[in-house]
């Protein structure tokens, strides 16, 4: 490993880790300022600017003649934000959730990934279907808002000091650093591991299915693990659940609307990688619902699945002969066990509420 490459890392991680504290220290402060609490802060301004990524890589490919990227990009992502950015930050904490997130927030990306799959169908995304995304996350920015300032406090307490005019300003400023440095990390850690991949004789496209759809969500993976760990658990799953929407949205909305002929779909992705990005929107469902809130435990569950999922993926680009089996034991066994341990938790969350009541 050269010089540049070793310099590149850290400068990258440490990017990374000035850009999610600046982001979330901003964005908290903009949220007290306006009313919003600091779910609301994670899904709207903090979820959208760890998003910027993934929205730059799309439009970037779209304009580049290869807006069909645009499709992997986004479910890659989106899985990777609830498998591996979750589970991350609920192992260094356990992660509360609020009554909005189970009863709109998550079944709004559980409706939008469903819609998404239907879009699909037909091969591509469409201009028409791209204003359709877009104008359901207008729709989602308006609602989350009003129900979040609706929930909080309007006006400062009696008595209490009323913000200065500069400290606005300054949270605005934090943010947008905040953004520019994580963004930037990205690229650097991104660029970094591409080339110590190469080096090892890697092919592009495991590079692709790993370094970069990591790559991606490397602001998520940085600004809830930082919002863990200073407490701020409400925000961490405000992130990942509104840049799910956000890439739903926006990133691929967007992406149709520009692309000349709209974003093309592989059969591939129809068959498998978005049914999986549903199945793990379906399982976050649940498992905010047991106690509202996601146990250690459950995010080292979230962080083995995410494993697997990788494993697939590159044995199923390496056409490895270990491939069927490890599908017939994923399939089988891993598979339903989860289901299974899910719907025991849920059973038993249903009958102590009934108890409370």
């Amino acid at each position: 490993m050269s010089l540049v490459v070793a310099v590149s890392l850290v400068v990258g991680l440490v990017l990374l880790i000035g850009g999610g504290e600046l982001l979330v220290r901003g964005g908290g402060g903009l949220g007290r300022t306006l009313g919003m609490s600091p779910l609301v802060v994670g899904l709207t301004i903090v979820a959208f600017a760890t998003s910027a990524p993934e929205l730059a890589v799309s439009l970037d490919a779209t304009l580049s003649g290869s807006p069909g990227l645009a499709v992997g990009n986004v479910v890659g992502s989106n899985i990777t934000n609830v498998l591996l950015v979750l589970g991350l930050a609920a192992v260094i904490l356990p992660l509360a959730a609020q009554r909005q997130l189970v009863r709109f927030d998550v079944p709004f990306v559980i409706v939008v990934s469903v819609l998404a799959l239907l879009l699909m169908l037909d091969g591509s995304i469409g201009r028409v279907d791209g204003v359709l995304l877009v104008a359901l996350l207008a729709a989602y920015v308006v609602w989350t808002v009003l129900l979040g300032r609706r929930a909080g406090t309007d006006d400062p307490p009696p008595g209490a000091a009323v913000p200065a005019l500069s400290r606005p300003l300054v949270d605005v400023v934090l943010v947008v650093v905040g953004i520019a440095l994580l963004v930037l990390g990205a690229r650097l850690l991104v660029s970094a591991a591409t080339s110590i991949a190469t080096a090892f004789g890697v092919s592009d496209l495991v590079i692709g299915l790993t370094v970069v759809a990591v790559g991606t969500s490397l602001p998520e993976v940085a600004t809830s693990v930082i919002a863990a760990i200073r407490g701020e658990t409400e925000m961490a799953v405000g992130n990942v659940v509104g840049s799910n929407v956000f890439n739903l949205t926006a990133v691929l909305g967007l992406t149709a609307v520009i692309a000349p002929d709209g974003v093309p779909v592989e059969a591939a992705a129809i068959r498998f990688d978005v049914p999986v990005m549903i199945a793990v929107a379906l399982a976050l469902l649940p498992i905010l619902f047991t106690g509202m809130v996601i146990a250690r435990w459950e995010g080292g569950v979230f962080l083995a699945m995410y494993a697997g999922y990788v494993a697939y993926l590159l044995l199923a680009a390496a056409q490895h002969d270990a491939l069927p089996a490890f599908s017939t034991v994923m399939l089988g066994f891993v598979v339903p066990l989860t289901a299974l341990t899910i719907a025991v938790l849920v059973v038993q969350e249903i009958r102590l509420l009934r108890r409370r009541g």
